[in-house]
């Protein structure tokens, strides 16, 4: 990510956006979400390429969601593009499980109302549980480690890379590092229970 994000928005421009928002400004709002939409959409894309659990939600549809999530934030004080990201990032993750729930349940007979993320099916429960083992998983969690959390949401569900995560979480490389290896060992125990 860096200074400038990939599709060559500057980390100032969305800073002046975002505290733009922060003042209740409408249209700098509007303007953030118009010039963010295709780095979300990338990073969303590649989550749900990536993790077969998800990979039945639509990209445009989660994207969607996710700033109808952002804009319904009425109470942030918007920080920086860091910020935003990692917010972003457990919006996406809440998204992400909320479906995964909510498909389990109507897999076992239930008739919730549907949910804005519709036209999606998961290919098996397995997978479902898996993401909402990860969910508890990452609930017990946040009581050890909130910022090794913060660093699998980035990671699992927003999909940045490592080098990105840390940048995001204003941590060194070293320290994303170290978590990283606390967060997956953590869970990989966690999850064998």
């Amino acid at each position: 990510m860096g200074n400038e994000s990939s599709n060559g928005l500057s980390q100032q421009r969305v800073d002046g956006l975002l505290a733009g928002w922060s003042r209740g400004d409408s249209a700098a709002r509007d303007r953030l979400i118009e010039e963010i939409y295709p780095e979300l959409r990338r990073l969303a894309g590649k989550v749900l390429n990536e993790n077969s659990s998800a990979a039945s939600l639509q990209t445009t549809e989660l994207v969607h969601e996710l700033f109808l999530k952002l804009i319904r934030q009425n109470r942030i004080r918007w920080e920086g593009k860091s910020q935003f990201f990692a917010i972003a990032g457990r919006l996406l993750r809440r998204l992400i499980v909320d479906h995964v729930r909510h498909r389990s349940r109507l897999k076992r007979g239930g008739h919730d109302a549907p949910v804005p993320l519709s036209q999606v099916s998961l290919a098996t429960h397995d997978e479902s549980f898996e993401v909402l083992a990860l969910d508890r998983a990452l609930e017990k969690m946040a009581a050890i480690d909130p910022r090794a959390v913060e660093l699998v949401e980035l990671r699992f569900f927003v999909g940045l890379s490592h080098t990105e995560s840390a940048e995001t979480l204003g941590i060194s490389r070293a320290t994303a590092s170290r978590r990283w290896r606390f967060a997956r060992a953590w869970l990989r125990q966690e999850l064998s229970n």
